[in-house]
């Protein structure tokens, strides 16, 4: 079963309603190896996105690039129904000379950015690379619908209650946090929500991965492109901090800050004001920062990567994480969100797992966290035809999934010594055989006969079974324990 949905490739859709330039522009764009798709209308593109997202054959898209004035439906409307529908498809806006502040607000809506006609081909493919660079990380972009995002901060595990007791007390204020932990454990999220949680809420909430911009451009990012620039999307166009006046900045990865630009972050915030590359005039900062990251920091600090002082500005108050197989007891919750999401979005009637296929989803180490959760329900309801996910329908890596009980084995598979395939499959065997046995002597009050019944074995060849596997033999209601 191929990674469906979170496949990161090259794949653009083009939405423009003048058909010469789509023309010009799909060509221009093709020899620079993007496989594109063009249509003339945004419902059109719609369409299509709904297509390829319900399609097990096609795969998704990793760019929208779309015009900003189109009849009926303009670039405008079309890029707040994608931030709603596909949160992490980066949009692109094509605006003609003179409609700057729309293509601003446009970036304030969630563009990933917008590119002003006439436009050079490198500086379009350059774009286009940086959008497929913060998808490939899985980003998301800024949204304005913060409500449904936050919900995904799931789980009512004390670690994910620490987490949402930090929140709600640093929320309305003015102290920079930085969010730390694994990829997939809902940085952004965390940032989202105490953007919501402040006076700010309905002011921007601007999002800069630092990770997924070339380096000699970051400063530029901040701070806004002067004029001459080469690959700048347009002169004058404004940094992040601008965007973001009155509102929320996150740096997310903001370990892949270089140093020196760390050095010109650190005077701004000390100052509460920086010199706008577009006028160079002093402008005072009124900008809620915030940032995240999945280093470990201190060891950059001692690497020289990153600036000790920086640090310090950064984390005054510090929120950490837990990875998933902190929090195994929040899996099923989070299995059951996404399997609304998903069930909802494929037009399908799933609710609810088999306890064998939730043991095996809170057996996984979920190594992806939160993220890879999503990506394992969105595949499994895709390809699902019943309204009851059994263990059959699960991904391959999660059946499949080896646990050596063995600390002897354990150690030697550490070791990095071979473990014999035979070997592998009798222990999954047994691993599943163990987990439809019990829940099938539970189901059945410990009755041997009744679960033998319902596992269609014989009561013989469950007694054999139970026995290989080191399972008590009871016919005894109250005496089976899981």
């Amino acid at each position: 079963m191929a990674l469906h949905h979170h496949h990161v490739g090259n794949r653009v859709l083009i939405v423009d309603d003048e058909s010469s330039l789509r023309t010009v522009l799909s060509a221009l764009l093709r020899k620079e190896g993007f496989d594109i798709t063009a249509v003339g209308s945004a419902q059109e593109a719609l369409d299509v996105l709904q297509n390829s997202q319900n399609s097990a054959q096609a795969e998704p898209f990793d760019v929208l690039i779309a015009d900003l004035r189109m009849p009926e439906m303009d670039g405008m409307q079309l890029l707040q129904k994608t931030a709603q529908q596909y949160p992490d498809l980066p949009v692109i806006i094509l605006t003609a000379h003179g409609t700057v502040d729309t293509a601003v607000q446009a970036l304030k809506e969630g563009a990933f950015d917008f590119l002003t006609k006439p436009y050079e081909r490198e500086e379009i493919a350059l774009v286009l690379r940086k959008a497929i660079a913060q998808r490939s990380k899985s980003l998301g972009k800024t949204s304005s619908s913060h409500t449904s995002q936050q919900q995904l901060l799931i789980g009512s595990s004390s670690q994910m209650q620490a987490v949402q007791d930090m929140i709600k007390r640093a929320a309305n204020t003015l102290a920079t946090v930085l969010i730390m932990g694994e990829p997939g454990t809902g940085k952004e999220l965390v940032a989202q929500a105490l953007h919501k949680g402040s006076s700010r809420c309905d002011k921007p909430f601007i999002c800069m991965n630092c990770a997924a911009i070339p380096a000699q451009l970051l400063e530029y990012e901040l701070f806004g492109y002067p004029a001459g620039v080469p690959a700048a999307a347009s002169a004058g166009k404004p940094g992040r901090f601008e965007l973001a006046q009155g509102g929320t900045l996150l740096l997310d990865e903001v370990g892949h800050l270089p140093v020196n630009v760390q050095a010109k972050l650190l005077r701004v915030l000390q100052d509460s004001q920086f010199e706008s590359t577009n006028n160079m005039q002093p402008a005072p900062i009124d900008v809620r920062l915030i940032a995240s990251t999945n280093q470990n920091l201190q060891h950059a600090i001692m690497q020289k990567k990153f600036r000790e002082d920086f640090y310090y500005r950064l984390n005054v108050v510090p929120i950490q994480l837990p990875p998933l197989r902190d929090r195994p007891q929040d899996i099923p919750e989070l299995v059951q969100h996404f399997t609304k999401k998903y069930s909802a979005r494929f037009g399908k009637q799933i609710d609810s797992f088999t306890p064998q296929a939730m043991h095996l989803l809170q057996a996984h180490d979920w190594p992806g966290n939160v993220r890879e959760v999503e990506n394992v329900i969105e595949r499994t309801l895709l390809f699902a035809d019943t309204n009851c996910i059994a263990v059959d329908d699960l991904p391959p890596e999660i059946v499949a999934q080896i646990q050596l009980d063995n600390p002897a084995e354990t150690a030697e598979a550490k070791s990095g010594a071979f473990i014999p395939m035979k070997s592998i499959v009798r222990k999954k065997t047994a691993q599943i055989e163990r987990v439809l046995i019990e829940t099938a002597l539970q189901e059945t009050g410990g009755n041997v006969t009744h679960a033998a019944q319902k596992l269609k074995i014989s009561r013989k060849g469950l007694q054999l079974k139970m026995k290989e596997l080191g399972l008590r033999d009871s016919t005894s209601r109250n005496s089976f324990s899981i």
